[in-house]
């Protein structure tokens, strides 16, 4: 039996000696290698973990004793160690363990995470809660932050209040040098130097010293700068003063694959009583040699493994495969990301105005694409949502045309610079959301399903939504053609829909819609077939979801109109006073939530107009969605042509009120 079987919770570890604490550690990180390499999922930065998390169960008595884990894509030693190590398996799947922190799953996880560099100030709120109320008042609080987290501008401001209040709170930095992709910015260099060169660890406790003893009268001299000048230079030189400054100890640089050390580290930290940081210097992908030794590119490939991607610790190869998955496949259509980094580089060339920015999600959002074909168009600002926004305003000021790729879940966290620095100003900022509707394994931190309500409330806002690939690239040229305010426009993850892209993009009318199916209003007007006039009314996602309803309603007798509403603002108020008046029953289709969404929209303008139709709102319920491949979350809320048929169909059957769906509502009589 190895010793990690024996482990069913973190108090089976404080008995162990420091050797079988080293060892338990590589056990953990074998399960890890072998368990995500069958069915996928965060990979590199959880190998670098491992150490730490054992460190951390072996000192601390949790859940008395709160351990946070930033962005939770490093904490999966830690489920493994808190009595999930036989649901691994199932982590990110439908029914299985959520891919990061929880707190409704265990009550190790102890706080919710999925956005990144929220750990501090969590724990500063625990910590003072905890002297507030009495509660758990010796309970020692941790953070573990860092892979990119650092680089997010609220852990400043959790550093900078900790440090007012003398808060006793540890901080682990976890520095590996990567977040998913490289880190940027002046920190990371920061960072980088001071883990990399050990002169300088050892630095700040004889620097003032050494100073002094300088030969020639410089020693003297330098005795009689003053106590600021003195702090300036040992600045230069010492690599916690920075913290210091803030009314922080910090400790380091810690070897963080070292149980030893990091248990020393860690117990004279939590012995402080005041805010310490233990910086520690860990390699993402330990363990796993293609991510440990291929430098840079090898960690930035192996931050997630996909399903079956390693057998026996090694990578599969294509050689390993069987001959029936060697035979010619039909070539799937382009990823989303794929045809609008493409189509982003284009337009660059085309107009010199146009720039790209991420925060931290390079491939992600596509932009690695610019990144590689024109790197002085391509600006990352790190983990960093509100910085995105901002220098997008500050580009935007001075003519240029910046198009911010940020998913759809992590604009939210630049909302006030949206309303306040870009929508109040009216400034030509575009915003291109990725992973529009929900994702499937990332889970509800990471679905898309309220920017079309958060968005449409802005004054001076236009919002669209491609039904294909080939109408994201169009969309993408009305946006950065569009020169009268901020303009955002919202797309999926995953595969095209196989349409044609076109050679030439051209631009669409703001706020104009088409109608793709026309119903045979004439046969539906016939007292067999009266009130069976159904127009469904899709918005990006949601009109493929419109035809393949569509079909089925034809099976029914039932006349269906479809249109493509492609605006959400400005609505196409024309084309919906057609379709109010021609059609009995009016169907909005949105991959979002319903309240302050498309849907909401239709209803509105036609309202102010006078007209009052029946209008059946499809989309998603009024509850966080879990997490699972996307198909089966279309299946749980409702949202497939099959289903949004059969509510139709009984909204049709039944003039009082339809049959509801998670996701569907309506108005009108």
């Amino acid at each position: 039996m190895s010793l990690l079987e024996t482990i069913d919770g973190p108090e089976d570890l404080r008995g162990l000696s420091e050797q079988d604490l080293a060892k338990l550690a590589q056990e953990v990180r074998e399960h890890i290698i072998d368990t995500v390499g069958e069915i996928g999922g965060h990979f590199g930065a959880n190998l670098g973990t491992c150490e730490l998390a054992v460190a951390l169960h072996s000192l601390l008595e949790s859940p008395r004793d709160k351990i946070l884990w930033d962005v939770g894509h490093q904490a999966y030693p830690h489920k493994v160690l808190t009595g999930r190590r036989e649901q691994l398996s199932t982590i990110r799947q439908y029914g299985g363990l959520a891919p990061f922190c929880s707190i409704a799953e265990s009550p190790h996880d102890i706080m919710g995470a999925g956005h990144a560099s929220t750990s501090i100030g969590y724990a500063v709120g625990i910590k003072e809660a905890m002297r507030q109320v009495g509660a758990e008042a010796d309970g020692k609080v941790v953070a573990v932050i860092g892979d990119g987290a650092m680089t997010g501008g609220v852990a400043f401001e959790a550093i900078g209040q900790a440090g007012g209040l003398g808060t006793p709170i540890v901080v682990v930095l976890n520095d590996n040098g990567m977040s998913i992709a490289p880190n940027v910015g002046a920190l990371s260099r920061y960072f980088n130097r001071i883990r990399l060169n050990p002169k300088l660890w050892h630095a700040r406790a004889g620097v003032e010293g050494n100073l002094k003893a300088l030969p020639g009268g410089i020693g003297a001299a330098f005795e009689r700068l003053g106590p600021h000048l003195k702090e300036s230079i040992k600045a230069f030189w010492a690599p916690g003063l920075w913290w210091e400054e803030l009314d922080w100890a910090y400790m380091g640089v810690v070897d963080g694959h070292d149980v030893k050390a990091l248990r020393e580290a860690l117990r004279e930290a939590l012995a402080a009583e005041r805010p310490v940081v233990v910086h520690i210097a860990t390699v993402k992908g330990k363990g796993f040699a293609p991510a440990e030794d291929g430098g840079l590119e090898g960690m930035e490939k192996w931050h997630a493994a996909k399903p079956k991607s390693i057998l026996n610790g090694s990578p599969t190869s294509p050689a390993a495969t069987s001959s029936s998955s060697r035979k010619a496949r039909i070539v799937p259509p382009p990823q989303y990301t794929q045809v609008f980094g493409e189509a982003l580089v284009r337009e660059c060339e085309r107009d010199q105005r146009v720039v790209g920015i991420t925060a931290a999600m390079n491939s992600g959002t596509g932009l690695s694409i610019l990144q590689k074909a024109m790197p002085e168009r391509y600006f990352d600002v790190g983990i960093a949502e509100q910085q995105a926004i901002l220098f997008a305003a500050g580009l935007a000021l001075e003519g240029a045309k910046p198009v911010a790729a940020i998913y759809s879940t992590f604009l939210q966290r630049a909302y006030d610079q949206i309303v306040h620095d870009v929508c109040l100003q009216k400034l030509n900022v575009v915003f291109a959301m990725d992973r529009a509707g929900l994702v499937g394994d990332d889970g509800p931190t990471h679905h898309g399903a309220f920017d079309i309500a958060y968005l449409r409330c802005l004054p001076n806002m236009v919002l669209m939504a491609p039904r294909d690939e080939a109408m994201l690239v169009q969309m993408l040229r009305t946006a950065l053609e569009y020169d009268d305010g901020p303009i955002a426009l919202r797309y999926p993850r995953g595969e095209g829909t196989g349409a044609a892209l076109p050679i030439e993009a051209e631009p669409i009318g703001i706020g104009t819609g088409e109608i793709l199916i026309e119903g045979d209003l004439e046969a539906a007007g016939t007292s067999a077939r009266a009130g069976r006039r159904v127009a469904l009314i899709g918005y990006g996602m949601g009109v493929g979801k419109a035809l393949e309803a569509a079909v089925e309603l034809e099976r029914q007798d039932i006349s269906v109109t479809v249109a493509d509403a492609r605006f959400a603002k400005p609505i196409d108020a024309g084309l919906m006073a057609q379709l109010a008046a021609e059609h009995d029953l009016l169907v909005t289709v949105e991959e979002g939530v319903l309240a302050g969404g498309f849907g909401s929209a239709v209803w509105e303008t036609l309202n102010e107009a006078g007209a009052t139709p029946r209008i059946l709102r499809v989309g998603l319920p009024d509850r966080y969605v879990t997490h699972g491949k996307p198909a089966l979350l279309h299946e749980e809320v409702g949202f497939t042509g099959q289903r949004i048929a059969e509510r139709v169909a009984a909204a049709i059957a039944d003039r009082g009120q339809p049959a509801r769906g998670a996701g569907s509502a309506i108005i009108g009589a």
